[in-house]
Order: structure tokens, then sequence, then C-alpha cells
């Protein structure tokens, strides 16, 4: 952690998100369309950022690894430790640059929301991330399939729902989107921070579905533990890979 820290990549990266973020409300003389442009930042650049800085550490750090496999340490620790190292480095440049801002001028449960979603996404990615990595020996193809892999949850995965919806025109889709929205962090954490946003009138009829499911608190708490899933299933997965991984 202290050495992705001292980065010169994570510092210019925080300092990026600090400007940015003070610019967009002071741009705004309303702080809630702030926060809707910032949610630009959290949705797009902060998993984006994420998924290939760590993917690019885990294949520059490769030769430390297998020093480290040839001590006595046991797997497990040593690729937990590096997962929570970028997780922990991650999500302090995000609530530097991004959460204290908001909570200079947000400081409400909508700011501490949207500060708990930055960095469950930034732990999703680096998981996604580490997922990759360790499946993919080599590194140009391994940072591909991580660039990949966020295009497709960020713009695919959209255009399929999309797609879906207009086949399916005539059939009432409004109910199983919920499940569908589960399948992808980024859409599941907007749906969430718009809906708290007082927003879903802007969504039609299936915003007021949503808004029934993710308003309430128990939509809340489900919606919160789906994302805590999204983060502990693809770090379990690399987790059991890298034990089973020939270096």
């Amino acid at each position: 952690m202290t050495d992705i820290l001292r980065s010169k990549i994570i510092l210019i990266y925080t300092l990026i998100l600090l400007i940015a973020t003070f610019c967009v409300f002071g741009l705004e003389d309303n702080a809630s369309k702030g926060i809707l442009s910032v949610l630009n930042i959290i949705l797009i650049v902060l998993p984006l950022f994420s998924i290939i800085f760590s993917t690019i550490y885990i294949y520059n750090s490769s030769e430390f690894i297998e020093l480290l496999v040839s001590q006595p340490l046991q797997r497990k620790t040593i690729w937990l430790s590096f997962l929570i190292g970028l997780a922990i480095a991650l999500s302090l440049s995000f609530i530097i640059g991004v959460g204290i801002p908001i909570l200079l001028f947000q400081l409400n449960i909508i700011g501490f929301l949207i500060i708990f979603v930055g960095v469950v996404l930034s732990i999703i990615f680096v998981s996604i991330a580490l997922l990759a990595a360790v499946q993919i020996r080599d590194k140009a193809k391994g940072i591909g399939i991580a660039i990949l892999l966020w295009i497709y949850f960020s713009i695919l995965f959209d255009g399929l729902v999309l797609f879906l919806l207009f086949q399916f025109a005539d059939y009432p889709l409004e109910k199983p989107m919920l499940l569908v929205s589960a399948l992808n962090p980024i859409d599941l954490a907007r749906i969430l921070l718009l809906l708290q946003l007082d927003v879903s009138a802007m969504m039609g009829y299936t915003g007021a579905i949503f808004k029934d499911f993710f308003g309430t608190v128990t939509g809340l708490i489900i919606s919160c533990f789906v994302l805590m899933l999204w983060s502990a299933i693809p770090m379990y997965l690399s987790v059991i890979k890298f034990n089973k991984k020939d270096l």
C-alpha cells in the first residue's frame, strides 16, 4: 500500500480528481447539479483507472511475486496482500480527490452514499483486474482483456439491455430489469445513486418501478449487499486461481 501511495501516477490521479471535483462544484450554483456531474467521474473514470492501474501493477510485480512465493508464505496471504494494498490505496485516492469536496458541499446521507459507492467500485474493479491478471500470463493480452471488461461494463452492457428491451417491447420487462441491473456493478451503482438523488421522474414508468425497490431501505440494503458480492466473488476466484497457478 505504501509503495502504491508513493507512485507518481496515484498522486497525479488524486490531484486530477480533486481539481475536477472542486471545479464542478465551483461552476454549479446548486450542489445537487454538481453531484450529477461528479457521478460521471465515479461511474466512468474511477472503474477505468482502477482496472488498468491494478492490472499493470500486478504484471510489473510478477518477479517480486515469484520471490515471495519462494518464501515460507501462504499464497493466499501474498495475493490478498496485493489486493488489499491496491484497494486501500485507490480508495484513499478517491476519498481525498472526490470524497473531501463532496463532504464540503454535500454533507448529508447522499454524500456519504456516494463515497461508499465509489470505494466499493474501486474494490470491485481491483478484484476484477486481479482475476484477469491471474488468468492470463501475457501482459499485453491481460491489459487488453482488462480494457475490454471496462468497455463491456460501461458501454456494451447498456447496449445489450436496450436491444433486449426493443426486441421484447410488448412484454412487461420492468421487474426483470431489476435482476438484470444486478449483473453490472456500474449500472447498479448508477441506478442506486440517481434514485437517491430523486431524479427517477426522468426515467418514466421504469423509474417508478426502480424507485419502489431501490428507494426503500430494504432495496438500499440489498443493492449494497450485491455490490459487496461483486467485490467478494472475483476476489475469491482470483485467490483460488493463484493458489493453483504454476508460476
